[in-house]
């Protein structure tokens, strides 16, 4: 290479080098496992420290609605399908409210109508129970109670202390 060509400008001369080599492998191997780590964190519930929600992480099916169960970071949490559907145990218990109570197998859990309109994604949380689960998915609507069902198993030990009411449930 000339003196003074333009290469001589981008590229140090030395440029091929081991070090120079190995430097850019690093720094390529270092960022692709930041953005590969980041893609599998799922933020904790404050109460993801509960005992309970070790149990029902490992009592969650390895498929639901036939996507597989991912590799996640984060305590109480749980993936499947590249992060369609999100479990996170320890959530905040729900008040009673008048928001849509879906009963799945004796498991009462409350649509979070706001973001289903506003974002398209369904968030479910358990209701009555404590710590409370809040499923979040991103797919079709019809594949939700199938999914709920799935997770009957991870959630319905849980002690109920509270239940949905219809109007059919009171008395006037």
């Amino acid at each position: 290479m000339q003196t003074g060509s333009p290469r001589s400008f981008i590229f140090p001369k030395n440029f091929r080098s081991k070090k120079w080599i190995l430097c850019g492998v690093a720094l390529v191997l270092a960022i692709s496992t930041f953005v590969v780590i980041d893609k599998h964190r799922v933020h904790s519930a404050p109460q993801a420290d509960d005992p309970k929600c070790a149990k029902v992480t490992s009592l969650a099916p390895e498929e639901v609605s036939g996507k597989a169960r991912d590799w996640t970071i984060g305590k109480g949490v749980i993936a499947w399908g590249s992060g369609s559907a999100t479990l996170r145990c320890g959530v905040d218990e729900l008040p009673p409210n008048v928001n849509l109570c879906i009963s799945v197998d004796g498991v009462d859990w409350v649509l979070d109508e706001v973001t289903l309109e506003e974002k398209g994604v369904s968030v479910l949380r358990t209701y009555g129970r404590s710590p409370a689960v809040e499923l979040t998915y991103s797919g079709p609507r019809e594949e939700v109670g199938g999914i709920l069902a799935s997770l009957n198993t991870a959630v319905d030990w849980i002690p109920q202390e509270g239940k949905c009411v219809g109007s059919g449930d009171i008395s006037y």
